[in-house]
């Protein structure tokens, strides 16, 4: 069965700005990926059965209980987890994750932790808030400056407390050597967190034996980007890192006793799973873990790495087409399947209006939540940064720097490409027959006088039945 088979909506017809409609084109996978049908369907199975979790006495509450805490075991599963000592905390996202992790990693308010410039603000942000934070250069290309990673284990010995990196950037797609980092980090004392939110949907994950010398301690997963809807993250790291103190949200299911002067705390993952959980997320999370692993993580990187090496080499071919980060199309392999790229003379917002208002192609533009590394990759002087800096805190995001993301799913196909290629020639050729119009507030690009009617496809129902 081809992979294409395996998801819901891959032929959605949507409706084009000039009449007509066109079979839609998802190119924003890195974003978030569409549902499994094996996902929908478990869940469809389960809604029946749906009741609280934990300590309810019904049949439905028993079998939702099973299902919660089966899904930490296959979560675990799938990064290679040993569960004996770790433990999977189920959250919204990987940003979530992040910032539970930020909130209660133990280490003294003075350590440091070590990041890069090419991570996600969600792996930047949350630290700079709690720690001292180094980050670590990147190379002109955007690789990881790996020689000045070894510059700073070296200085900070000692006092590092956590070295927290991307699995696989969200911009150039990059693939960190997580493994290598992970021994770097553990020869000065530190731990690792690695953000696998890109990396899980396109490769195999171990996160190896507690002992190994290139053990990852802690990861963070989204269950959106690994084609499971409903809102699910998770945390995945050794239950001992949390049971030094108190969780960061505290409440129903996070105790084992309170007294009016004195709480006792529960074990993993329930002191830090405050609250009734999500437990359809959670099936779904683990669900989609499930198909990844029977399909096969080596399957999907061979594909995605051929696919790769065929959109390269269409790039390579137009010359007013600029791909950031790795070029050459044999080393396709070294990377998942996120391609940024910029069309000569022609902004960012623009190209991407285009290709979805009139070509029924889905891409995103800007600098996907990682300004200091999209900055970088462009070249930015540090006067067009300060320039583009004011105007965006005066309220004109007009002049905004960016790109344009293409990214694969394990279903994505050489046609997706080359309607993509189509797009781009529309905007080169100028063909596109819609007026469009840059909103100063949002930097968007609208057709003039044109509003989507969403009537015909999706609407909340007129009559609701009690």
């Amino acid at each position: 069965m081809s992979m294409r088979d395996c998801i819901y909506g891959i032929n959605t017809m949507v409706p084009l700005l000039q009449g007509g409609s066109k079979r839609y084109v998802n190119l924003d996978n890195a974003a978030s990926t569409p549902p499994l049908k094996s996902v929908l369907k478990a869940i469809t199975e389960l809604a029946p059965f749906y009741s609280s979790v934990h300590r309810g006495t019904g049949f439905k509450s028993r079998l939702c209980t099973d299902a919660y805490d089966m899904a930490h075991e296959i979560v675990g599963e799938f990064v290679g987890a040993d569960m004996e000592s770790n433990t999977v905390i189920f959250v919204k996202n990987a940003t979530e994750a992040i910032n539970k992790l930020s909130h209660r990693l133990d280490a003294p308010p003075d350590s440091i932790v070590v990041t890069t410039r090419m991570e996600h603000h969600s792996n930047d942000l949350p630290w700079r808030g709690h720690f001292r934070t180094v980050h670590v250069r990147v190379e002109a290309d955007g690789r990881l400056d790996e020689e000045h990673f070894d510059r700073v284990m070296s200085e900070y010995a000692g006092r590092i407390a956590l070295v927290a990196v991307t699995g696989a950037s969200n911009v150039t797609g990059f693939i960190q050597p997580i493994h290598r980092l992970a021994e770097k980090a553990h020869a000065v004392g530190a731990k690792i967190l690695v953000d696998a939110a890109q990396l899980a949907p396109h490769r195999k994950i171990d996160m190896k034996p507690d002992d190994a010398p290139d053990h990852i301690d802690y990861l963070a997963l989204a269950g959106h980007k690994m084609y499971a809807p409903y809102g699910t993250g998770a945390l995945v790291g050794p239950r001992e890192g949390f049971l030094h103190s108190a969780p960061d949200y505290c409440g129903g299911g996070t105790v084992h006793v309170v007294t009016p002067e004195e709480v006792y705390w529960a074990g993993m993952p329930d002191r830090d799973e405050a609250g009734s959980p999500n437990v359809m997320g959670a099936v779904a999370m683990a669900v989609a873990a499930k198909s990844l692993m029977e399909v096969g993580m080596d399957v999907i990187a061979e594909h995605e790495r051929q696919l790769t090496e065929y959109a390269l080499r269409r790039f390579a071919d137009m010359e007013d087409v600029r791909v950031y980060g790795e070029t050459n199309p044999d080393m396709a392999g070294e990377k998942v399947g996120v391609i940024p790229f910029n069309l000569r003379g022609v902004d960012h917002a623009f190209l991407a209006a285009v290709a979805g208002f009139e070509c029924g192609v889905g891409v995103r533009n800007g600098c996907f939540c990682a300004h200091p590394y999209v900055v970088e990759l462009l070249g930015l002087s540090d006067d067009e940064t300060t320039r583009w800096r004011e105007n965006f805190l005066g309220g004109d995001k007009s002049g905004m720097p960016g790109m344009v993301r293409m990214s694969f799913g394990c279903y994505s196909t050489e046609e997706d490409v080359d309607r993509l290629i189509e797009a781009i020639d529309v905007v080169r050729n100028r063909s596109y027959v819609g007026e469009y119009r840059q909103l100063p507030r949002t930097g968007e690009y609208l057709p003039v006088g044109y509003e989507d009617d969403f009537g015909g496809y999706w609407k909340y129902p007129e009559e609701v039945i009690y």
